[in-house]
């Protein structure tokens, strides 16, 4: 299959120093849309927030390359059986590659490996992340992680209501991956098709997560990287407690400012842009303020969920409680690793506070 033609006519909108060159327009359900010579754009829904993940279909030899899958959901199984019945059907994926670990982009990644017999594309943090994840069987919450919880200032309640939902959910909704995969990292060349795309990888969101730089079209397949219209989620997490995920946030943003600004940015959520830089120098301004800001609500001792007021514009419910444990628990740390703050430590719960 060509994903070449572009033929319909889109009236470009802009919004805050980005252009959307598709006007909002997106892929019909069940549908590639052409976002570029080679390139078609799938669009699947995931729970939660963010509604729905981008998938890109790359014209490869003898088939398509695919990036990213969805969640492993009864919807999203269905979506892509539609689609191999559909716009492609009796095409093959010839490779599979995952940007980053998260179940929305490599939910399905396991059961396409299978399904057409290509490898797995991944980068060597992403990769043994996701299977480690997969591995962890235990049913019960470990010990480390309620005492990280406590640690962050959650109360009883909070923590029997995450206790309740059980522990390894990782493996539930992405597919048993392949034994073996075919690594990538920063700097190395990925031949799909004619095109030559250069690896480009950024920390942070996730350890070691793949963006895809084609120089020759100026396009760029960004992942959750970069996204138009919110941040990624940066979390300390528990697996490595003394990390610094902001600061790689910071040096990440940095390297992508190298890229030229004139690409087209495919994101993994949200709408095909233009206007690179204005958005990493965005997402870069807006960290650093939240952290001026905590500095001052630092001056008395506060615990990583007294923080939520000064991170987030909306309540933090249980369903995200988590995540936002694990942004507010980033930006703290990196304020100590910057030594603009300390803790201490009050019968397992961690206290921040400014020097």
């Amino acid at each position: 299959m060509s994903t070449a033609p572009i033929t319909p006519a889109f009236a470009p909108t802009s919004h805050k120093g980005l252009t959307y060159p598709f006007g909002g327009a997106e892929p019909d359900a069940h549908d590639v849309m052409p976002v570029a010579p080679g390139i078609g754009w799938v669009r699947l829904h995931v729970p939660g927030p963010l509604k729905h993940v981008n998938c890109w279909l790359l014209d490869d030899d003898g088939g398509v390359a695919l990036v990213d899958t969805g969640m492993n959901t009864t919807e999203a199984r269905d979506a892509w059986k539609a689609l191999s019945k559909g716009p492609l059907a009796g095409v093959r994926v010839t490779q599979m590659i995952g940007t980053h670990f998260h179940p929305d982009h490599i939910g399905l990644a396991g059961w396409m490996c299978d399904k057409h017999g290509c490898p797995l594309v991944m980068t060597r943090g992403e990769w043994l992340t996701a299977r480690m994840l997969v591995a962890d069987a235990r049913d019960a919450v470990p010990d480390e992680m309620l005492a990280f919880w406590r640690g962050a200032g959650w109360d009883d309640a909070q923590i029997a209501h995450a206790c309740e939902r059980g522990w390894a959910g990782f493996r539930r909704i992405v597919t048993p991956l392949p034994l073996g995969y075919t690594r990538i990292q920063h700097g190395d060349t990925l031949r799909i098709g004619q095109t030559e795309w250069q690896i480009v990888v950024g920390s942070g969101h996730s350890p070691e997560h793949a963006c895809l730089y084609d120089p020759a079209a100026k396009v760029l397949i960004a992942g959750d990287q970069v996204l138009p219209r919110i941040s990624p989620n940066i979390s300390l997490g528990v697996t490595e407690p003394a990390a610094d995920p902001l600061g790689e946030w910071f040096e990440s943003i940095a390297r992508l400012k190298q890229l030229p600004d004139d690409l087209l940015v495919l994101p993994g959520h949200g709408d095909p842009f233009t206007g690179l830089h204005a958005r990493l120098d965005a997402m870069d301004r807006e960290h650093r303020e939240r952290l001026d800001e905590l500095e001052v609500f630092l001056a008395e001792p506060k615990r990583a969920i007294d923080c939520f007021g000064r991170l987030f514009r909306r309540a933090i419910g249980p369903d995200m409680l988590g995540m936002a444990t694990g942004e507010a628990l980033a930006h703290v740390r990196r304020l100590e690793v910057e030594g603009r703050a300390v803790r201490a430590v009050e019968d397992g719960v961690w206290w921040w506070r400014t020097v």
